[in-house]
């Protein structure tokens, strides 16, 4: 084997010499491909939605602003150079508002078609009008231009086959107000000649046909990703989309990686929840209900509900977490000659369930709470100095929960904390410091990762050797059982004054929740805070966004109200994704890990410290020692002959350590860059009709674009 190799090396090299063609002319090498989007916004929400998925994910994109003067101009230069004797594309793709947001004759489109054209980079229109120029002939013909809200568009077989395989095929568009446009489109089909394919399409009003809204015209060596849909960076149909878009733009090899998460807190187990009063209007046994009359009425779960909840988690396949209160138990034996049934059956199937300590008593760990007021303030020492809860009293709480489940036989993490009202950590406006003590207290007992209230402090931070997890609450109280009072609350809360509200939306006008009219005691729930609620941690799990939610025990207990708003989600989940896409439920420590490796490599993008780049069929990312590395790779690619990452979504994909040097990864023979159309034989999209025009009343709607 061996001298045939020689004998075949010294025969080309002898052809070579004999035609008379240099060597290095012969095999001109592969360019070097840097990872990076470069995205260009004119300030739309198309382009700024694109930008913020990329940057979520890890993806490392450079901006350029088209309404600033001092923007850089985009030119040969600034695209491309050399690199240790080697060509060097600066860009692994390119975003644009729409085909072409430039004056007619633009030297800088000129000098991104000739750049896409050399080195195969693709180009995302963000968001443009259907016109022949972008593969697509004008609505006007037959096709359509308007709203789109509530509309259930589909992913086609190409799209399923390619960017998109991770869907099911249903893009449903939301329509969340009935007098707000949410959602404008064009829809049409390929224009006359035009190679282009369709990857998401839906119904055009009126006809038997259907309209692109995704897909790719590929022309004079070039392809674009052509999307006529306006969209932001919050809208579900966005969501659901995103990653194909930056999949089909990097050829689904790229820095960054997401997944879609779901991780659901329930609070108070063992404890009982003070109930809602709808006469009162405030909850008894609370602090700030000071009504001669208010007599509390604990909500507490039974063996059922345990029985319950087992069942829905094994037809769901999802796993909850049980922040439990020990000291509700020991109570509950005190007041009942010994017996909890509760606790016996939650002891009984703790298996079923991750763990939390949630603290002892559920006591406020922060400031010591002056009642005497409403609302409450904290009580203060003589020199006018705040008392704080002790050290000792802390970790007390900390430590008697702990041992009670170590006990009980609870598969606890002794790293994980939830305090009771995330106490210890500031509570405006009453307490704007943390308590000293909190985190003295939280090295004592060896805990890594603190529950925080999203709502107050959506980014981490440390608190002594504790890292925060942000946890999103619910909008289902934590003082109902029932849809009555879930309701009769939420209308006191959300409703004016003059409906018998309390008020604070009109005091408080950026709130968004705020209701027009009451709810019906009888629809309400299912009819709007179910359909909300759902949408909104839908719209988390959609984001890449890995933060828990919370409720409380007192929602899995009588009318398990909880129960339909966690269907929705996981349902609907289900119903929109394909099998290898899955949610992903993490519990505590791993989301605070996730959400801080993420800090640490999006610190090392911003200052630069990150090098990534493709040549042929290898990948080399050179980052700081200690940082990881996120990253997505087609399925085959290999690091040191092993398997890459893990298998999501058609992709393999991960956080890796590069351990020492530069890390390294070799990609499979099919990952290499797609050859685009019309330099290969296929045909140009054709001048557009005499009579194609723009209908009247749709101009407003069209993104603006060069000739």
């Amino acid at each position: 084997m061996k001298r045939t190799l020689s004998t075949t090396v010294l025969t080309t090299g002898a052809l070579l010499a004999a035609l008379g063609i240099p060597a290095a002319q012969a095999a001109e090498p592969a360019p070097r491909i840097d990872l990076r989007v470069l995205v260009v916004s004119d300030g739309g929400p198309a382009t700024d939605a694109i930008a913020a998925e990329l940057r979520t994910a890890g993806t490392p994109y450079t901006e350029i602003d088209l309404t600033r003067s001092d923007r850089p101009v985009i030119d040969a230069g600034y695209l491309a150079d050399t690199v240790d004797g080697r060509d060097r594309a600066k860009f692994q793709a390119v975003v644009l508002p729409n085909d072409n947001p430039f004056p007619a004759g633009s030297a800088e489109m000129a000098a991104l078609v000739a750049y896409e054209q050399e080195y195969a980079v693709p180009q995302v229109d963000a968001y443009t009008y259907a016109r022949p120029e972008a593969g697509l002939q004008y609505p006007v013909n037959g096709g359509y231009s308007g709203s789109l809200d509530g509309a259930r568009a589909e992913v086609t077989d190409a799209g399923r086959s390619g960017p998109f395989g991770y869907l099911d095929g249903p893009v449903p568009f939301e329509d969340n107000a009935p007098d707000v446009g949410e959602s404008y489109a064009f829809l049409s089909g390929p224009a006359e000649g035009a190679d282009f394919t369709p990857y998401v399409q839906a119904d055009i009003p009126g006809t038997t046909r259907k309209g692109s809204l995704v897909g790719e015209y590929r022309h004079d060596g070039r392809r674009e990703l052509v999307v006529t849909f306006v969209y932001n960076r919050h809208q579900q149909q966005f969501r659901l989309l995103a990653r194909g878009i930056v999949a089909w733009m990097t050829g689904g090899v790229h820095l960054g990686a997401s997944r879609n998460y779901f991780a659901v807190h329930v609070d108070d187990v063992l404890a009982g929840d003070d109930r809602w009063n709808p006469t009162l209007d405030c909850t008894p046994g609370d602090v700030d209900c000071t009504d001669p009359n208010a007599t509390p009425d604990p909500i507490r779960m039974t063996p059922g509900d345990v029985d319950h909840a087992v069942t829905w988690q094994q037809e769901q396949g999802f796993t909850l977490d049980l922040a439990y209160n020990a000291a509700g138990s020991v109570d509950h034996r005190e007041d009942h000659a010994g017996a909890d049934p509760l606790a016996d059956r939650l002891v009984d199937r703790r298996d079923a369930f991750r763990w939390i300590n949630h603290t002892y008593t559920h006591a406020f760990l922060g400031c010591e709470q002056n009642t005497s007021v409403v609302p409450w303030r904290c009580a203060t020492n003589a020199d006018g100095s705040t008392k704080w809860v002790s050290r000792n009293d802390i970790a007390d709480e900390i430590a008697h929960n702990r041992v009670w489940g170590q006990t009980a036989g609870l598969p606890l993490d002794d790293d994980e904390l939830v305090t009771g009202e995330h106490s210890g950590l500031q509570v405006l406006p009453q307490q704007p410091d943390d308590n000293p003590n909190l985190a003295l207290a939280l090295a004592d007992t060896g805990v890594s990762w603190l529950a925080s209230d999203n709502s107050r402090e959506p980014g981490q931070r440390q608190v002594g050797p504790a890292t925060t997890v942000p946890r999103y609450p619910m909008n289902v109280f934590y003082n109902a059982g029932r849809v009555a009072e879930q309701v009769d609350e939420y209308n006191w809360i959300y409703t004016s004054r003059a409906q018998g509200g309390s008020g604070i939306c009109e005091d408080n006008p950026a709130t968004t929740t705020c209701l027009p009219a009451p709810l019906d005691p009888a629809t309400g729930y299912t009819e709007h805070i179910v359909p909300l609620e759902r949408q909104i941690a839908l719209g988390h799990v959609l984001a890449n966004d890995p933060k828990p939610h919370f409720i409380h025990q007192s929602n899995l207990a009588e009318e398990r109200i909880a129960y339909p708003v966690l269907d929705g989600v996981l349902d609907g989940y289900e119903e929109l994704f394909a099998a290898d896409t899955p949610l992903v439920n993490l519990r505590m420590k791993a989301i605070g890990a996730e959400l801080a490796r993420r800090a640490a490599w999006r610190t090392a993008v911003d200052d630069g410290q990150v090098t990534a780049y493709r040549i042929g069929d290898t990948v080399t990312v050179d980052a700081p020692a200690g940082v990881d590395v996120p990253a997505t790779m087609p399925d085959g690619t290999t690091r040191s002959g092993t398997a890459f990452g893990q298998a999501y979504a058609g992709h393999r994909s991960g956080w890796t350590d590069p351990a020492t040097g530069p890390l390294t990864l070799t990609l499979p023979t099919s990952a290499a860059p797609s050859t685009a159309a019309g330099t290969d034989g296929s045909t140009p999209a054709t001048d557009p009709a005499p009579d194609a025009r723009v209908p009247e009343g749709v101009a407003e709607h069209i993104p603006p674009t060069g000739s």
